[in-house]
């Protein structure tokens, strides 16, 4: 398992790097996981986003959006130059809040996990992540709770995702509300935190 900083430049001297790794070890499924921000609400069931370098090795799941462009990144150009030299390799993006984006999102982490489980045909654990997950639930309860305008966001995003999933159009922004952008939700977020480090804060 490879975890870290995604380095600054040198991108194709790693992934040669990576690719004898993979060589040496005789991997036959390299596994990305990762997240991605997205105008999704938090109190409704997180979404993937699944790439592969053969169609034929993709998950079998319905495709709600269509093909997706995203700025590029290693793990990308990881997949990509395996897929160049007839290695295999499958990636998973988990969709995050944008609002949450910032924060620890365990639920996301066990998504991956357990992705990543069925696709290698392993069994991996998972067990540890339940209570963050209990304490995380509890946590944005609490804040939707306690601030009406944070409320008023996220149920503007549940709208948009239940029509969305109700026409199965080909756009999680098809709705016509305008979406909140990241900067609204995160400093509403961020006025909740700055409260957080004493009564008188």
């Amino acid at each position: 398992m490879f975890t870290g900083p995604e380095p600054d430049l040198s991108w194709e001297k790693f992934c040669v790097a990576v690719q004898q790794v993979i060589e040496r070890l005789g991997v036959r499924l390299t596994i990305a996981l990762m997240s991605i921000p997205m105008g999704v609400p938090h109190t409704r069931p997180i979404g993937t986003s699944v790439h592969a370098t053969r169609k034929e090795i993709l998950p079998k799941t319905q495709n709600w959006i269509g093909s997706i462009e995203v700025p590029g990144h290693v793990s990308g150009l990881i997949e990509y130059r395996l897929g160049e030299n007839g290695h295999d390799a499958l990636g998973f993006a988990a969709h995050v809040p944008h609002y949450l984006a910032r924060s620890e999102y365990p639920i996301a982490a066990r998504t991956l996990i357990d992705a990543a489980a069925k696709a290698a045909g392993l069994v991996l654990p998972t067990e540890n992540l339940t209570a963050p997950i209990a304490e995380m639930w509890a946590e944005l309860a609490k804040q939707l709770d306690e601030h009406g305008e944070i409320a008023e966001v996220v149920h503007a995003l549940e709208k948009q995702y239940d029509a969305f999933m109700a026409a199965n159009g080909n756009s999680l922004l098809g709705a016509s509300e305008p979406i909140p952008t990241a900067d609204e939700i995160a400093a509403q977020f961020e006025a909740y935190l700055a409260g957080q480090d004493g009564p008188d804060a």
